[in-house]
């Protein structure tokens, strides 16, 4: 598997890094840790808040380590995560917590997780990087990041606070909106790691028939990871596999990170070029510019999973992603459609001149469905 620098950590890392959020029993976790090593991955991401996963992290190692092919501790990159709201004190334990659960003695990276809000901003600024910067002095973790789900202006605010060495973001073909994110990152050296570019990115695994159709005859899920690998800013990407078996599929392109070539060129100038067909004049283009809404909409995300479900028939991620408006708190934020009143206030702002009210009722009748509280849950 092909490897890359982690920006100013200067570690190597594999182009794809194992998640770990999906394990259902120590089994399962050490069955997949193995065969993820055993095929090149050397980068774990874990956290405290993925259930048991730090634990079963721990016991696959220590079962691999009483191996004869045992792996060397200084040959992985292990990631686990502080939540955004901890005081010092709280950071400190955390660690030490974190460090007993995976039976090791330091962390190569830790990141604050989520980062979603201004206040996480501040509060981890105030109260969380003092205790990182001496945990990094001790030796018990070697490099701090953080991972966000928030909007850009935030990510582009803590990118410039000039702390981190690495970022974990969502941005892949079908959400292009962190571009000005993973420029920023790169000029100032982060290492870039790229959050669930399969399933979110638009259920990659279960993709549509018109989408395959526009993606043929390169797999929607693998292209979508040819196009993020054919960027070499970006230094590994996320696979969160529940067993072995489900690391066949995306590890396919493994050793395949050089520039798309001019067929797979092609098929996404397809997919370009469906939406820009099948919407018209009604295709939002995503400059954010009819934000904030007095009604506080997601405007243009709404917008954007209307524009997958018409252009490619994404229509049931768009109501997976639809249903957690108003459930997932600042990890997805905004209020449905619906609740738009016709204020007129977003009109003016659209470059494109979109009659936004009527577009955002009818991506409500589209995708209204099933609501849910976070963005993993079925």
């Amino acid at each position: 598997m092909r490897r890359r620098r982690f920006g100013k950590t200067e570690l190597l890392v594999s182009v794809f890094s194992l998640g770990t959020m999906r394990f259902d029993s120590a089994e399962d976790a050490c069955e997949t840790v193995c065969a993820a090593i055993a095929q090149g991955i050397n980068h774990l991401e874990t956290a405290p808040a993925y259930g048991s996963s730090e634990c079963y992290i721990g016991q696959a190692l220590s079962a691999i380590a009483s191996t004869e092919e045992s792996i060397r501790r200084e040959q992985l990159v292990i990631t686990s995560k502080l939540t955004p709201t901890l005081t010092a004190d709280q950071v400190d334990k955390a660690i030490d917590d974190s460090l007993e659960r995976l039976g090791t003695d330091y962390l190569d990276c830790v990141a604050i997780h989520g980062i979603n809000t201004l206040a996480h901003l501040t509060w981890a600024q105030t109260h969380m990087l003092a205790p990182l910067a001496q945990a990094q002095a001790e030796g018990r973790v070697r490099h701090v990041g953080f991972s966000t789900h928030g909007p850009l202006d935030l990510i582009l605010k803590a990118i410039a606070t000039g702390f981190f060495s690495f970022i974990n973001l969502h941005y892949n073909y079908f959400f292009q909106r962190n571009a000005a994110a993973i420029a920023q990152a790169h000029q100032q050296d982060m290492g870039i790691f790229i959050i669930s570019p399969a399933d979110k990115a638009g259920m990659l695994y279960t993709p549509p028939d018109r989408l395959k159709q526009l993606c043929d005859p390169y797999d929607p899920l693998l292209l979508n990871y040819r196009w993020l690998l054919s960027d070499s800013r970006i230094t590994t990407l996320s696979v969160g596999p529940k067993d072995p078996h489900e690391l066949d599929w995306p590890l396919q392109i493994a050793d395949q990170d050089g520039p798309l070539n001019e067929n797979e060129q092609q098929a996404i100038e397809r997919l370009d070029q469906a939406q820009i067909a099948q919407l018209g004049t009604d295709r939002c283009a995503q400059c954010h510019e009819c934000l904030p809404c007095p009604e506080v909409i997601n405007i243009p995300e709404a917008l954007r999973l209307r524009n997958l479900a018409i252009a490619y028939d994404m229509q049931a991620f768009g109501q997976y992603r639809y249903g957690m408006f108003e459930n997932a708190g600042h990890w997805f934020w905004g209020n449905k459609g619906s609740r738009c009143n016709d204020c007129g206030d977003c009109l003016p702002r659209c470059p494109e001149s979109l009659n936004i009210p009527a577009l955002l009722r009818d991506t409500h009748q589209r995708l209204k469905g099933k609501q849910r509280r976070r963005l993993w849950e079925d």
